[in-house]
């Protein structure tokens, strides 16, 4: 395993990290996902990511479970809020924040987090207010750095901007060679502000795993055969998208490595990424997106990669 600085702060978080969106908790049986953690801190991943809503604090509690045996500062915790925990708990004001973070360390069964994160931008609270908040949780020993996930870069310069507060030193965007959005605004200016990004799906949701074929019927183990995780993977499972991913598995080959080595292996090609999330089902996963960790890949390869999925968009997009 390889380590990089994130951002402005002095943790040093492993280039793959631990997902717990749509599986621990939820659609993992304990057991494995109990497995998928233990196997993850054999290959030297120390991040761990999830969020209050995942499993509405499902993940959180298995998490806290699985982790309380293991000496605190042998893994780096992240946890997010913002979406809806009941229909009057959701978004960043002062008293959801204060609020959100207790629930997730008592979950997490922990005294603090590493890093705490907004799950999306709030339009209905005013900026000033989540950062100030989200500073005296820092402030407290709740969390020792803040993040966020999917704002833009206009809203990005508006927290930098805010007087008095904590600096954010995490992004955490969708980001893979079928979806380089990040790449435009968001990047470029963490990049100035020593912010790095966190990824997620970066193998945008197991498709670029090459395992799903255009016209037949996924896998029965896989995530878009699972009633509990696989609604959200569908807008990729066009054949347009599907044709184009099988192209880029002779660029894999002459890689020597799978095609989901070589997903992550782009993405890790970034200076600004300092991990990329993976989700797993079975320990076997995370064998085999660890060995992208270290890849030496032709960057004319990812070149021919990127020209064969230029064209290729997600449904609805």
């Amino acid at each position: 395993m390889k380590y990089r600085q994130l951002g402005s702060s002095d943790l040093s978080v492993s280039e793959i990290s631990l997902g717990s969106w749509l599986t621990y908790g939820v659609g993992v049986e304990r057991d494995k996902a109990a497995a998928c953690v233990d196997r993850a801190f054999e290959l030297g991943i120390n991040f761990i990511d999830t969020a209050n809503v995942y499993g509405a604090g499902a993940a959180e509690g298995f998490l806290g479970e699985v982790l309380a045996p293991r000496k605190r500062d042998s893994y780096i915790l992240a946890t997010k809020l913002y979406f809806p925990m009941s229909n009057t708990d959701f978004g960043l004001s002062r008293s959801q924040v204060m609020k959100q973070v207790d629930a997730s360390l008592t979950r997490l069964k922990t005294e603090y987090v590493d890093l705490y994160q907004c799950h999306r931008y709030d339009e209905m609270t005013p900026l000033e207010e989540t950062m100030q908040a989200l500073s005296d949780v820092v402030k407290a020993g709740k969390a020792r750095y803040i993040g966020f996930s999917e704002w833009n870069g206009e809203q990005i310069k508006a927290s930098l901007a805010v007087s008095g507060a904590e600096k954010f030193v995490s992004s955490q965007p969708q980001y893979s060679l079928l979806w380089r959005k990040p790449e435009k605004e968001v990047i470029p200016i963490s990049a100035q502000n020593g912010i790095s990004q966190i990824v997620w799906s970066p193998l945008a949701q197991g498709v670029l795993s090459g395992k799903y074929a255009p016209g037949s019927k996924p896998p029965e183990d896989s995530r878009a055969s699972s009633q509990q995780m696989g609604g959200f993977i569908a807008s990729w499972l066009n054949d347009a998208v599907l044709e184009a991913v099988q192209k880029l598995k002779p660029l894999a080959a002459q890689a020597n490595c799978t095609l989901a080595q070589f997903a992550l292996a782009w993405v890790l090609r970034e200076p600004n990424v300092a991990s990329a999330i993976v989700g797993a089902s079975k320990p076997e996963q995370l064998d085999d997106n660890c060995k992208a960790v270290g890849l030496k890949v032709d960057p004319a390869l990812f070149a021919k990669a990127e020209a064969i999925v230029a064209e290729a968009r997600r449904s609805g997009s």
